[in-house]
């Protein structure tokens, strides 16, 4: 791990902090002023810190401007800035500046040590962030299912099998056969994508395999369809299961020999075409109504992939997340917000009826409008169903043990299976007595997974209970897991051990 920089023109200031953060196992640097600490940051031999700590008044330059420089080169560095009581309005700067914290002089060692440790895990968690942003910039994913999704990319891209993704809308069809053509020896040619939904059934054919001059009104010149532009490379049929049933005959018929006519034209046009379907309807269900045909839906089910519903892979929420925060940020030219563990669980236990795209939408949105650099649970959007009042109970400052109570039996109730969404109960803030016993859902959902075939029974209701108890107990306590871990009794290397089996990191 790189060192914590201390920066105090106070040697008593740096001996404490020292000799603190070394019985912690964590490594230091002082120095006495920001001019020797901006030397050693154009030192290219220096990797810079891990965390920086400052005072906001030192000769030779102010800790609000070292903190506008260091943020100017390294964005995501955690700062925390020191300084006394009375200085109040240097703290409102220093978090418009974009500071993690600040410390007021003179402060408790302990939650000075505390604070620091809380900064050193943020710093942690965005370089592996950003570390998995660069090598996976198409999709990510750590779930078992979307690693199923990747493996199953690997061994269909060398082919030009046609291929069927199904799965809800906004899970990320598209990013999925851009992936497919992308590792595909087509990569060099067009990609071409369209949705059959979007298109007026009139103009949909046209669009397709293109039309003559003078094939219709209004067809001045002669246009090549989206077939005979994506010749060579990948067409993707976004949303098949709606093209109009006439179509799908003209459809069938490029699928089994390559050839096609456009609209109003007489010779027969030849294309080399991999095409990629994707729909989030039930085809058979479709076929048996009379709206898809049979032969085409044998086509072009080949190869079927199922993506995932964000429900499904719970624990990829906070990599997306972050991932979202900060390609909103790079779009809006402004610093990358952060989140809390305490916002990003109440994110990890809501149902994303919009699945992937919602997130992104909602990072956006956070990024507009999200007041400070920290996103708390109080910040998020309405449509998430964060109550104002359970998201102040989260804080230690205003929860009382009670009302840590309450959050977790709120947390629980929620969210009782993967996707449920939350009970019209829980957005009152409060649990009725009618529902005070969550053992009647555990029961429920017991009783339901009993009636299948399963033989892991046990092992999933478990999975669920210490996921829920464990972000309950995060939120309630800002996402400091030592505090967790002691208000739920189990110990410091229990509860990390949990968390990483769980997929909750």
């Amino acid at each position: 791990m790189k060192p914590i920089w201390i920066v105090d023109d106070d040697q008593s200031i740096r001996f404490v902090l020292e000799k603190a953060l070394l019985r912690e196992d964590l490594p230091t640097r002082s120095f006495t002023n920001a001019r020797d600490v901006l030397d050693a940051l154009a030192d290219e031999n220096d990797r810079g810190p891990q965390v920086l700590v400052s005072d906001i008044r030192m000769p030779g330059g102010s800790g609000l401007d070292l903190l506008e420089k260091v943020k100017a080169r390294f964005p995501g560095l955690p700062v925390i800035i020191m300084t006394a009581y009375s200085d109040l309005d240097s703290a409102v700067s220093a978090f418009q500046g974009g500071a993690f914290e600040y410390l007021p002089k003179p402060f408790d060692l302990p939650k000075a040590v505390e604070l620091i440790r809380r900064a050193v895990e943020e710093s942690q968690r965005e370089e592996v962030a950003e570390e998995r942003i660069t090598e996976a910039p198409e999709m990510l994913g750590q779930a078992p299912a979307m690693q199923d999704v990747f493996r199953a990319i690997g061994r269909l891209s060398p082919s030009n099998v046609t291929v069927l993704i199904t799965g809800e809308s906004g899970s990320g069809k598209e990013l999925v056969a851009r992936a497919l053509h992308k590792h595909s020896p087509r990569a060099n040619g067009p990609f071409v994508a369209i949705n059959t939904a979007a298109i007026p059934k009139d103009l949909l054919e046209s669009e397709l395999f293109g039309h003559e001059r003078g094939a219709f009104t209004g067809a001045q010149t002669m246009r090549r369809g989206r077939f005979e532009q994506a010749d060579g490379g990948t067409l993707f049929l976004d949303e098949i299961g709606d093209m109009p049933f006439d179509l799908q005959t003209r459809l069938l018929r490029v699928l089994s020999d390559g050839h096609f006519y456009r609209v109003g034209g007489h010779g027969a046009v030849k294309t080399n075409v991999r095409v990629i379907a994707a729909t989030h309807q039930n085809l058979e269900q479709r076929v048996k109504d009379g709206v898809f045909r049979e032969d085409l839906f044998h086509r072009l089910n080949v190869i079927r992939l199922r993506l995932p519903p964000l429900r499904e892979r719970r624990e990829d929420i906070p990599m997306l997340t972050r991932h979202f925060l900060q390609q909103s940020a790079a779009q809006l030219g402004v610093e990358p917000k952060r989140i809390s563990e305490a916002a990003l669980a109440w994110l990890s236990q809501f149902g994303f009826p919009g699945n992937v795209r919602q997130l992104e939408n909602i990072c956006h949105w956070l990024t507009v409008m999200a007041p400070a650099q920290l996103i708390e649970p109080k910040d998020l959007p309405p449509e998430v169903g964060v109550d104002t009042s359970l998201a102040r109970a989260a804080a230690p400052e205003a929860a009382s043990a009670s009302d840590a109570g309450l959050v977790a039996a709120a947390v629980l109730d929620s969210v009782s299976a993967p996707g449920a969404t939350p009970r019209p109960e829980v957005s009152t803030g409060l649990v009725p007595a009618s529902l005070a016993s969550w053992e009647l859902g555990l029961d429920a959902d017991a009783q339901a997974l009993l009636a299948t075939d399963r033989c892991d029974v046990w092992d999933e209701l478990t999975r669920r209970f210490e996921s829920r108890l464990i972000l309950a107990a995060l939120a309630a306590t800002r996402g400091r897991r030592i505090e967790a871990a002691q208000k739920l009794g189990i110990g410091r290397n229990t509860i990390t051990r949990k968390i990483q089996e769980l997929g909750l990191e």
